[in-house]
């Protein structure tokens, strides 16, 4: 499976950190709408992510949930058919939540940089800095600590959960 090493953090000043990333930037970001569907699955996380009528990705993902720099193992299916396929899924397992959000997507070296806007939840930075095969975890976390310095990242604004869990987080805190 793939690796990467992630970090999420919610930010209050979209507009000031887009300006520090597009300096740091390989080129001009892309604009994504994603929306995410995650389904029951007990030895990891499912997801379909919607990028159009006609296109799509099942994602399989594990990680911890810790604050800071973490090892995501990923694997990706693209797939035609995102509605049918989230439908089926959603019969077959149960669906778990669903995430729907902007990102803007800027490329620094081997690191995807997303800025995302996310619906019901806030403004977030959410860095993978994917790992060649030869590459190291110590590797990985050590690029990643970089841009946090980089970027004015305080350890207090890092999130240890998926957009999904925060977001069944705030509606069971509010109900």
């Amino acid at each position: 499976m793939a690796r990467n090493v992630e970090i999420k953090a919610r930010i209050d000043d979209f507009s000031a950190l887009y300006a520090k990333i597009a300096l740091l930037a390989d080129g001009v970001p892309d604009l994504i709408d994603q929306d995410d569907t995650f389904f029951v699955c007990p030895h990891g996380r499912l997801k379909l992510r919607k990028l159009a009528a006609d296109r799509g990705e099942l994602i399989f993902y594990k990680r911890d949930d810790k604050a800071g720099p973490k090892t995501s193992f990923y694997s990706i299916s693209e797939t035609q058919d995102p509605d049918g396929l989230r439908e089926t899924l959603t019969l077959a397992y149960g669906s778990a939540g669903r995430v729907i959000k902007q990102r803007t997507l800027f490329m620094v070296g081997q690191t995807r940089l997303h800025l995302d806007r996310v619906k019901d939840l806030g403004d977030f930075l959410e860095f993978e800095v994917v790992l060649e095969e030869h590459e190291t975890e110590a590797q990985g976390i050590a690029i990643a600590e970089e841009l946090l310095e980089c970027l004015e990242i305080q350890r207090q604004e890092l999130v240890d959960q998926a957009y999904v869990d925060l977001l069944r987080q705030q509606h069971h805190s509010s109900t």
